[in-house]
C-alpha cells in the first residue's frame, strides 16, 4: 500500500488547498483554504469566472448607502463561499473558510462576519455541519470560536496554532478542531539555531503537535487535531493517527508514490498512560506564555501578516473586475 492509503487508514485526510480540480485525484474527506490557499487559485486562469461570480453577487447585495469598500468585502466573502461550495461538490466532508485575518483581535467582528458566511453556505443549500470557519488562534479568535461554538452551533478550525497553551485555550473553549503547524515551527528553529535538519523524531513541529495531541487525548477533549503545514513527508510520517492531517496537493502526490510502511504513532491508548499534568489556561496565562515563546509569538504575528497581506492582494484582484 502507498503511504497515502495507509495514512488514510490511521487519520483522516485533508488536503490544503483552494484548487480544486487538484484535489479529486487523492480523494481526501475535506479540504482546508485560507487566504493566501484562495489568492493562489484566483490567479489561475480555469477560477477567473468565479471571481466575476464574487463580484456580480457583491454589486447586487451590497449597493446604495454601502459604498466601495462594502462591496469589495462583500466580494471577497462571497469569493471564499464560491470556492467552498465548488470543494465541497468534490469531497464528502467539511471545507475550512478562514475569517479575514485582518479580524484577529477583534471577536464581535470575527463572529459577525463567520455568521454572515455561514448564512451563505446555509442559503446556498449547505449546511453549517460542512463548514469549518477557520479563526486565528489570538485569545480574542477563540473567544469568537467559544462563542460560535457555544450559541451557534457553527464549528470552528483554530489556525495559526503554534504551541501548548493556545492548544489548551482552544480545548477548554471547546472549540470543533485545531490546526497546529509543524513546518513553520520547524523554519523557525532552523532560521534562529544551529540545527538545520530533523527527523520525523526531533522535528520541533513534530514535537509540539504529539505534545498537544497527547494532552487532548489524556483529558478526553472532544476538540480533534488536524496537523498542518507540513514542509515534507517525515513530518506527515511522523504523525501517523493524529485525528487529521492537512496536506497540500504536492505532498499528497509524493505519499501516493511511497511504499515504505508508515507505523501508527500517536494513539489515545498510549496517551492516556502518559504523566501529564493539567493545566488550565485563563487570559493571563495565555498571554503570559505567549510572550514567553519566542517562536510562537513571532509566528503567529508574521502569519497574521502574510494573511492580510494575501487579503488585500486579493482585494486588489476583485477591485481590478468591480
Amino acid at each position: 500500500m502507498s503511504v497515502l492509503e495507509q495514512l488514510k487508514s490511521a487519520s483522516v485526510v485533508v488536503a490544503d488547498t483552494g484548487d480544486f480540480n487538484a484535489i479529486k485525484e487523492f480523494q481526501p474527506t475535506d479540504a482546508t483554504t485560507n487566504p493566501s490557499l484562495i489568492l493562489a487559485a484566483s490567479k489561475m486562469e480555469q477560477y477567473a469566472a468565479l471571481i466575476d461570480e464574487a463580484v456580480a453577487y457583491a454589486k447586487e447585495h451590497a449597493t446604495g448607502h454601502h459604498g466601495h469598500q462594502q462591496i469589495v468585502q462583500a466580494a471577497m466573502d462571497r469569493l471564499f463561499v464560491v470556492f467552498g461550495k465548488e470543494i465541497l461538490k468534490t469531497i464528502p466532508g467539511r471545507v475550512s473558510t478562514e475569517v479575514d485575518a485582518r479580524l484577529s483581535f477583534d471577536s464581535q467582528a470575527s463572529i459577525d462576519r463567520a455568521l454572515g458566511l455561514i448564512a451563505q453556505y446555509e442559503k446556498e443549500g449547505i449546511s453549517k455541519e460542512r463548514i469549518l470557519i477557520k479563526l486565528a488562534s489570538t485569545w480574542e479568535g477563540i473567544q469568537a470560536a467559544k462563542f460560535l461554538e457555544s450559541q451557534h452551533g457553527i464549528h470552528c478550525n483554530m489556525t495559526l496554532l503554534f504551541n501548548f497553551e493556545q492548544a489548551v485555550a482552544c480545548a477548554e473553549s471547546g472549540v470543533t478542531l485545531i490546526s497546529p503547524f509543524v513546518g513553520r515551527i520547524m523554519d523557525w528553529f532552523v532560521k534562529n539555531t544551529d540545527q538545520k535538519a530533523y527527523t520525523r523524531k526531533d522535528d520541533p513541529g513534530v514535537v509540539s503537535v504529539t505534545r498537544i495531541f497527547n494532552y487532548y487525548k489524556k483529558y478526553d477533549y472532544k476538540t480533534q487535531v488536524m496537523a498542518a503545514s507540513f514542509r515534507n513527508t517525515e513530518e506527515i510520517k511522523g504523525l501517523v493517527g493524529c485525528d487529521l492531517l492537512t496536506i497540500s496537493p504536492a505532498l499528497l502526490k509524493q505519499l501516493a508514490t511511497e511504499t515504505e510502511a508508515a507505523p501508527v504513532v500517536l494513539s489515545t491508548s498510549h496517551a492516556k498512560e502518559l504523566d501529564l499534568p493539567k493545566v488550565t489556561i485563563d487570559e493571563k496565562t495565555f498571554r503570559w506564555a505567549l510572550n514567553e515563546d519566542a517562536m510562537a509569538t513571532e509566528k503567529l504575528a508574521e502569519g497574521i501578516r502574510n494573511f492580510a497581506k494575501d487579503a488585500r492582494t486579493l482585494e486588489k484582484l476583485i477591485e481590478a473586475k468591480i
